[in-house]
């Protein structure tokens, strides 16, 4: 199968799996014994803290593992439910995995306010300012939208909300190896990461806490990760995460360039027979292998069925099934229609791919969109 859906997962790197097995054979302790089994276990998670610190030029202190984005999300807002400021100000095209759990803190006090997105998917700096009240707590925008790609003005709602002494989270899930993604100068209070992203195994993510005295327990036993994170740690995946952080940073440049390679390939090579292709966004402030691009006149559930068919994996924004097609929350806030909304799929490129299967790919698409 030729796989076009980096964004949804990526295929684990094989010296990843590699050292994953190995581990997984190997080092059995529980990394809070005191025996040389468990302290080999606590070496290699500290190793890995370091490589993801050092992915994001963090402090290695500043970094505790978690069950993934999602986790490391739930935690953030959580913790405002502890906070005497229980406002949070989002936005309306944010992950299920931050507009879903501020729905559900509502009964424990906590208050939020959803602000707008542009027709391009992206959230203005006044919006959110005008946003804030007395009580506001917290602002969670995240840094690279995962059906859009939009790259959201993070830095600068850090230094407006600084100088208000609001905190700041960012879901920077879709971002490392796409964008460097420096928390010294993006100046956020938290982010959150997911290994499976960046060539990792899954199950496995970062928060990162700029003080910790600003973050509780969400997971409560024992006290793993400084108190923050209760369980025994999954010291394979924690490896896991480690190498594969180290090596989508190391290569960071020459990754960009062939996501780059391969959009244009593929938007140059789609207008070429399907002008009336609609390339959704802003692409001179997107994540790089990331296109959302609408087929007028097409359902994007029967243009998905068939590149399936062919043994080629896309997505679509929109929620299919029993034969209805909803719109995709994200496109809709865009301002998108509901014809040319569910019309729309995303590609996203990655590692895996080549020329050849972009291709291939466009070769597939010319013949599902002549012959219908």
């Amino acid at each position: 199968m030729y796989y076009f859906d980096h964004s949804a997962t990526t295929p684990i790197q094989p010296a990843v799996l590699d050292l994953m097995n190995s581990f997984q054979s190997n080092v059995y302790g529980n990394p809070s014994s005191i025996h040389s089994q468990g302290r080999k276990a606590r070496s290699i998670i500290e190793n890995a803290r370091k490589q993801v610190a050092k992915s994001i030029q963090a402090n290695p202190n500043q970094i505790i593992f978690t069950s993934g984005g999602t986790e490391a999300n739930n935690q953030v807002l959580w913790s405002m439910t502890h906070n005497d400021k229980k406002h949070v100000i989002s936005n309306v095209i944010e992950h299920p995995a931050v507009i879903k759990v501020l729905q559900s803190l509502e009964p424990l006090g906590l208050e939020h306010t959803l602000v707008p997105v542009n027709k391009n998917g992206f959230v203005s700096v006044k919006d959110v300012e005008n946003s804030i009240r007395d009580g506001t707590g917290l602002i969670s925008v995240m840094l690279g939208n995962n059906e859009m790609g939009s790259i959201q003005p993070v830095k600068e709602i850090v230094e407006m909300a600084y100088e208000k002494r609001i905190l700041v989270h960012t879901d920077a899930v879709q971002c490392l190896g796409k964008m460097k993604v420096d928390v010294s100068e993006l100046g956020v209070d938290f982010l959150s990461l997911s290994a499976h992203k960046f060539y990792g195994p899954k199950g496995i993510g970062i928060l990162y806490i700029k003080e910790k005295e600003t973050l509780s327990s969400f997971m409560i036993g024992g006290n793993q990760e400084s108190g923050l994170r209760a369980g025994t740690e999954n010291v394979a995946s924690i490896a896991g995460i480690g190498l594969a952080a180290e090596l989508i940073t190391t290569d960071l440049n020459q990754h960009i360039d062939q996501l780059n390679q391969f959009e244009s390939q593929f938007k140059s090579g789609l207008k070429a027979f399907f002008p009336n292709a609609v390339f959704n966004g802003d692409p001179s402030n997107t994540l790089p292998g990331l296109v959302s691009v609408s087929f007028p006149g097409h359902r994007s559930d029967i243009l998905l069925a068939k590149l399936d068919q062919a043994n080629m994996a896309v997505s679509s924004g929109s929620a299919c099934g029993a034969g209805d097609v909803k719109p995709s929350t994200v496109l809709s806030a865009m301002g998108i229609n509901d014809d040319i909304n569910i019309s729309t799929l995303r590609f996203s490129f990655g590692s895996s791919n080549t020329i050849g299967q972009v291709d291939s790919l466009l070769t597939e698409l010319k013949s599902i969109l002549t012959n219908g």
